[in-house]
């Protein structure tokens, strides 16, 4: 006999608030099933409202009403946050401090979980404060034609007129008007110009300011798409650097890859190391920024781009020379199987992976481990404040050594 599944959509409980989990909500339990729920804390004791349920064994909620709160618990600084509002923040209602712990306690639990590894791990703050760090923006517009951001997985737009941890001015700049456009995005750049693209499609049609993006990072200007890829917060470039070239520690005539290379700053980095009688290989799949990267490192002759999908080079069309370093900036998803069985094949004496989700990072060093590779260090850095997302930066290297 088939029965219904139980659909909550709409009703409210009383829960008590347990740890936080991966993506922003807190784990809670009734009657036998698990509410992920948001904008609570740990300890609290809410109201909770299912705005989604499958009919699982867990369904999504967002706390409404706070019946006992936490000492972390603050007054959020944007008035769009909240339930049922914006959704481009997770813990506008979380000080600071607390933030970077519940951080803390996700990567923590995604290595043990995931990787088997039990590692203490501390989020560190980068330069600025929680606030007016975000340096590029992309806005969802509404059917009236005003810019806004969407809710907590939803398509609705919820208009807004000015970003909190957004560099100022840059959302007002394109709320005083109607768009035509389907998306917008914004980016203040290094230098302070404002870039302004109106995206129709997959394309971006329209652009105000001069569409080239001035930053610096690892001792260098760079000029890049402004559409193209680069951090958000105006301190991350420049410390990732930092970090991968402490790491890498890259040698004289050393082979390097820097897989998943973007517009080329850890191969501007790597590039110094090993000097021109050394080689790095960039792997980076977008065409603009292979064009970006090539541009900007077009004096680094030691630097030679592949502009292919990772997994398909690593398998095709990498050389036949094993690499003495291997960095990799994987996207959200990470690197997989495939990658992380073919660096490890090649027997790199360091492995520095950069990693923007830690499930994801967690899934690859179990492979890595696996593949007879350890973890060797591990630094984690709020890039995101007030977000749930969270910046991590691993030293693996071969059990032997």
């Amino acid at each position: 006999m088939n029965v219904a599944k139980a659909d909550w959509t709409g009703q409210s409980f009383e829960v008590e608030v347990g740890p936080v989990a991966h993506g922003g909500h807190f784990v809670a339990r009734h009657e036998g099933r698990v509410l992920f729920v948001r904008h609570a804390l740990p300890g609290e004791r809410v109201i909770a409202s299912v705005y989604e349920d499958n009919g699982g064994s867990f369904c999504r909620a967002d706390a409404v009403e706070v019946l006992e709160a936490s000492k972390d618990r603050v007054e959020a600084p944007c008035p769009f946050a909240g339930p049922g509002r914006c959704g481009g923040c997770d813990f506008q209602h979380v000080s600071w401090d607390a933030q970077r712990e519940l951080k803390a306690q996700v990567v923590t639990e995604q290595l043990s979980r995931l990787a088997k590894i039990d590692r203490n791990v501390t989020v560190e703050a980068l330069p600025g404060g929680p606030l007016e760090w975000r340096t590029r923006i992309r806005m969802a517009v509404d059917r009236d034609g005003r810019p806004g951001f969407r809710g907590t997985r939803s398509h609705d737009v919820i208009p807004v007129d000015h970003c909190v941890i957004s560099r100022p001015g840059m959302v007002e700049a394109v709320a005083d008007r109607q768009w035509r456009a389907q998306e917008l995005t914004v980016v203040q750049d290094g230098d302070g110009n404002r870039h302004v693209g109106e995206v129709r499609g997959r394309h971006t049609v329209r652009r105000a300011g001069t569409g080239t993006a001035v930053e610096t990072a690892a001792q260098r200007k760079w000029r890049i798409s402004a559409d193209g890829f680069w951090q958000v917060h105006p301190a991350a470039a420049d410390t990732f650097a930092t970090v991968v070239r402490e790491w890498a520690a890259a040698g004289p005539g050393q082979r390097a890859w820097d897989l998943y290379g973007g517009a080329g700053l850890f191969a501007s980095v790597l590039g110094r190391q090993v000097g021109e009688s050394g080689s790095v290989l960039v792997v980076e799949s977008f065409p603009g920024a292979v064009e970006d990267g090539r541009r900007n490192l077009r004096r680094m002759s030691q630097v030679e781009w592949v502009a292919d999908k990772v997994e398909r080079a690593v398998t095709r069309r990498l050389p036949v020379e094993d690499p003495h370093v291997v960095v990799l900036d994987p996207p959200r998803k990470g690197a997989g199987k495939i990658v992380v069985a073919e660096v490890a094949r090649r027997r790199p004496q360091r492995v520095v992976y950069v990693a923007c989700d830690p499930a994801a990072l967690a899934r690859d060093l179990a492979e890595f481990t696996a593949q007879g590779y350890r973890l060797e260090d591990l630094r984690a850095f709020d890039a995101f404040p007030m977000t749930q997302h969270v910046e991590c930066i691993a030293l693996l290297v071969p059990e032997t050594s």
